[in-house]
């Protein structure tokens, strides 16, 4: 009897040395949701008005600690709502310098048990 192991289509989109849709393990696949929904303005996705955090949105406002704040908030929140049966959020930190928010996430990835400890960087136009 074979085991076979559960792998996603890869984020982005792409073909394999082979010229077949790329795939992602599971938890490099729960990554990649989390860079979409991070990365994602609400209202961008067709059918699901609410997915997204709209992060990028807010790369050239002023910094402050105010802003930080709810920006942890925001995001925590849609993290919770959207992936909130995927994973559980241990550690969040949002940074936004210059043109750059970087997230900073430790997470568990709850069917496998992986704790994983990921950077997340997002850019405005240059």
């Amino acid at each position: 009897m074979t085991v076979r192991r559960r792998a996603d289509i890869a984020f982005p989109f792409r073909s394999d040395r082979r010229g077949r849709t790329a795939h992602a393990a599971y938890d490099e696949h729960v990554r990649d949701l989390i860079e979409q929904l991070l990365f994602t303005s609400p209202g961008e996705r067709v059918m699901r008005p609410d997915f997204g955090c709209g992060l990028l949105d807010l790369v050239f406002t002023p910094n402050s600690p105010e802003l930080a704040s709810a920006l942890e908030l925001s995001v925590q929140a849609s993290l919770q709502r959207v992936l909130g049966e995927v994973i559980e959020v241990e550690a969040l930190d949002v940074v936004s310098e210059e043109n750059v928010v970087r997230v900073h996430l430790s997470y568990t990835v709850r069917s496998t048990g992986s704790r994983r400890d990921d950077v997340f960087e997002g850019s405005g136009p240059a």
